[in-house]
């Protein structure tokens, strides 16, 4: 049971949130504002924060700012009515890991939470795991049935990043940058054919496949 506090300074906000959310199946705290925030979570265990911005005493940001200050890497889904690039932009560069704007469509919100859960999962396990296929990021291992498989490093790395955001489209660039840095003088055609031995070499599992979008780059696809 994932442990989920509501920071928002308007009552029926906090009521509305955490109704969604134990409906959704999660247990529910809540806090008016970042300083009460901070108290609860002395007290009880947070796997995630739903934070309101615009707050008296200590604001979102504040707050944020606060637990990256002190290495504490919570996942943090931010809400504010404020609908400006420059908002956004500002609670990504204090450490929020989204961002969703009122009035909040609560599947949208669910939805988000999900994916945030799982990435926060994947990054403390250090594993993906899709129905027997267990990607293992300490020993750049992929495992199925009992079959084990060590991948060089940087086609390893690129499996982990596509399987950990299933459906989300990676220009080239972008994985060229992350895998093997900004400033490698390796062409971004090194990351084709990174992604065609992946193809091959998992082309019998079932659980997933790599696909490419034209004109953009290529995704992760969970097949079950």
């Amino acid at each position: 049971m994932f442990h989920i506090l509501v920071v928002d300074d308007d009552k029926n906000t906090r009521m509305f949130l955490s109704a969604v959310l134990e409906s959704a199946g999660y247990t529910v705290y809540t806090a008016c504002d970042g300083e009460d925030a901070l108290r609860v979570m002395d007290m009880e265990h947070i796997d995630l924060v739903v934070l309101d911005i615009m707050m008296p005493k200590m604001d979102g940001y504040e707050f944020t700012r606060i637990l990256r200050e002190s290495d504490n890497n919570l996942p943090i889904l931010m809400v504010s009515a404020k609908q400006l690039p420059a908002d956004k932009h500002k609670g990504f560069l204090v450490g929020t890991d989204d961002y969703i704007t009122k009035p909040i469509d609560d599947e949208e919100m669910l939805y988000r939470i999900k994916a945030l859960l799982r990435r926060a999962k994947i990054a403390s396990e250090r594993k993906i795991e899709i129905g027997e296929v267990v990607l293992d990021y300490d020993s750049l291992t992929v495992t199925r049935a009992g079959e084990v498989n060590e991948l060089p490093q940087k086609e390893f790395l690129l499996l982990y990043k596509l399987l950990s955001y299933p459906g989300k489209i990676f220009t080239r660039i972008q994985l060229m940058d992350e895998i093997w840095g900004a400033e490698s003088d390796t062409g971004w055609e090194t990351v084709t054919v990174h992604i065609g031995r992946l193809r091959k070499r998992f082309e019998s599992y079932p659980e997933f496949s790599i696909e490419s979008v034209r004109g953009l780059g290529y995704k992760a696809v969970k097949k079950i």
